[in-house]
């Protein structure tokens, strides 16, 4: 069940709840309303106080006093003020007091004449218009009861109407907490709607366009909640597919183009070696000399198709992660002796000028002979790229906190600061020297190659640069 229709079921649901204690709470207040109209007014017993309280009062101050005409007219003008009837009467059952004086002096029953509680008094009224109730007369505050009085109060004067104020009250309590409840439940609705629905189906419309390869639509979200964080995580997801995607089909186009010049590079030398065993086989080398120089020239050609494969192959290991290095244990002195000696004249053969290490520390290193000739092979033919005629170009070796230090060292060009970045990644080729154009231009792969066997051996590699002023190339070897 998708969460839209689950909400409005729950809301449907929760008015139906309320407005069934809407219509309770009207039938409790209508039935009120009934009742308060068929129903008789009831006693109460505080308007019953308000008229005796008086009387009770002078009667027990005065009780000593009954004898004298004055206290008594005194006290019987009260009772009649207060339009109720009063009858004294002893603990014996005699009535010493009376608002009809013929009854003074008669015996009343105090078993059936008393009624205290108001509950008796008016279940003794049996129909009667006057309510008969009595109340103890005490000798003094603290004093014992010397005595009754009996009160005959008229039934008007003490009837009160039933209220419905309180459960009118609760009634419109009830009414208007469920007119806000009602409110809350629709604006809840709102607001489930607007800041958790919509985002998320505006959230399934960007991953739609995202699997359709429309990335550069941004994914925004105005409000700061934990929504917006939800937001901002997928504008960095969207960013970083966008990134790898335009990664992805760089790196196609330059692999491409890398198999495409490969071909081409390849092709061109192994044209001029087939045009030379050709030219041999027709007998066009008539002296031993002309085929010397035939042969050098196919060698070269040969060389330069053998440093390309190899490139490639290297390229290949290195996007599987199986770059292949082999390390065995050399003095190093030796091993980068036979390595510079022919890169020593391949750099006099351009013109350049070559400064050769002074000294070689000999120490004991770990290494691939092979992968380590390679690095210098192309760290020099990249010198080669930006230097000219009259460059020179300086290697040289030193120990270093326990590493041994290659430097490579040339006065040409420079590297231009845009190109810096991209210096070690793979198919980058920057503008080589416009003299150097017979020099072979690369794949854009020696720099890559170069920093991952350098690091398969547990060194590293970098360079500093300035436009115009040369380049140097160092990379270290740890020592055994």
């Amino acid at each position: 069940m998708s969460l839209n229709t689950w909400s409005a079921r729950w809301l449907k649901a929760s008015f139906f709840l309320l407005f069934i204690l809407i219509g309770c709470s009207l039938v409790l207040f209508l039935n009120l309303l009934e009742n308060r109209n068929s129903t008789e007014s009831t006693v109460s017993i505080q308007q019953v106080r308000l008229r005796v309280n008086p009387i009770l009062l002078n009667l027990e101050q005065n009780i000593h006093l009954l004898q004298e005409t004055r206290v008594r007219e005194n006290l019987l003008s009260i009772v009649k003020e207060n339009g109720v009837e009063l009858s004294y009467v002893g603990l014996d059952g005699t009535i010493l007091l009376s608002s009809s004086p013929t009854s003074e002096g008669k015996q009343v029953n105090l078993r059936s004449a008393l009624h205290y509680d108001m509950n008796h008094a008016v279940q003794a009224m049996n129909g009667n218009d006057s309510l008969n109730i009595a109340f103890p007369v005490m000798a003094g505050p603290e004093g014992s009861q010397i005595g009754n009085a009996l009160f005959t109060i008229p039934k008007a004067m003490v009837m009160v109407k039933e209220t419905v104020i309180f459960a009118f009250f609760i009634f419109c309590m009830l009414l208007i907490t469920s007119m806000v409840l009602g409110i809350y439940l629709v604006l809840m609705k709102r607001k489930f709607k607007t800041q958790l629905l919509s985002p998320i189906h505006q959230l399934k419309q960007h991953a739609e366009s995202i699997l359709k390869g429309k990335y550069s639509e941004p994914i925004q979200y105005n409000r700061m909640d934990e929504m917006s964080e939800l937001y901002a995580m997928f504008d960095l997801m969207r960013t970083e597919i966008m990134h790898l995607s335009e990664l992805r089909i760089r790196q196609e186009t330059a692999q491409k183009e890398l198999i495409t010049n490969i071909s081409h590079d390849i092709k061109t030398p192994i044209t001029t070696v087939k045009a030379y065993i050709e030219a041999i086989l027709e007998g066009i080398c008539s002296d031993k000399e002309t085929l010397m120089e035939y042969m050098k020239v196919m060698q070269t050609n040969t060389d330069k198709t053998a440093r390309l494969v190899e490139d490639l192959l290297v390229h290949a290991l290195q996007e599987l992660g199986q770059i292949s290095v082999e390390p065995r244990e050399v003095y190093s002195r030796s091993a980068f002796e036979t390595m510079l000696n022919p890169i020593g004249h391949s750099v006099r053969m351009n013109g350049l000028k070559y400064e050769e290490p002074e000294y070689i520390p000999n120490v004991l290193i770990r290494m691939d002979p092979i992968r380590i000739e390679q690095v210098l092979s192309n760290l020099v033919s990249n010198a080669l790229k930006h230097t000219v005629p009259g460059d020179s170009i300086r290697i040289n070796a030193e120990l270093d906190l326990g590493k041994l230090r290659i430097s490579i060292a040339d006065s040409g060009q420079g590297i231009r600061a845009q190109d810096m970045p991209f210096v070690f990644e793979r198919y980058f080729r920057g503008n080589s020297s416009p003299s150097a154009r017979n020099i072979h231009e690369g794949t854009g792969l020696g720099l890559s190659i170069c920093k991952s066997i350098i690091e398969a051996h547990g060194g590293h590699i970098s360079f500093s640069s300035k436009e115009g002023q040369g380049t140097l190339f160092q990379f270290t070897l740890p020592i055994c």
